[in-house]
């Protein structure tokens, strides 16, 4: 496989990666470690709460974002990391049974003014279930190395 460098990445291009099916059993164990709220732990519980059901926690959604991008790009790229998230959404509940899937969509690239072997491109991701309905909503720029220098 290539390497994908900064001069690789355009804007306006959308890129998909996964699916990924979330199982119960990853939903309660996830959450029994970094988020033990009981929508997340307990079917009878998540009946009850707003998301009417046993849900992935949030941030158990973007751990599973971040692998479908890192097998489906950024391992095979010249990331140097992000220096945060702009933005990040929440839209719906991933639910056991869901298959997951990442769209990026590069929104913008721009060169490092301190760093000249290094570009920025800014990236929308969406992560959508089964039925293409949209569960994650997020904007980042990522660091990328370039080929070239300068």
């Amino acid at each position: 496989m290539t390497c994908k460098h900064y001069e690789d990445f355009v804007v306006g291009i959308v890129t998909t990666y996964g699916p990924r099916i979330v199982t119960r059993e990853e939903i309660i164990a996830f959450a029994s470690e970094f988020d033990p709220q009981p929508m997340h732990l307990d079917e009878e519980a998540a009946k009850k709460s707003m998301l009417g059901g046993l849900s992935a926690s949030g941030w158990h959604t973007c751990a599973i974002m971040m692998r479908l991008i890192c097998d489906g790009m950024v391992s095979s790229s010249s990331s140097w990391g992000a220096p945060g998230v702009e933005e990040l959404k929440w839209v719906k509940p991933v639910r056991p049974g869901d298959a997951l899937s990442v769209r990026m969509t590069v929104l913008e690239k721009r060169e490092s003014k301190s760093r000249p072997e290094v570009g920025f491109v800014r990236h929308r991701v969406e992560m959508l279930n089964q039925y293409g309905e949209v569960v994650l909503d997020s904007s980042y720029a990522g660091m990328f190395g370039k080929r070239m220098p300068g």
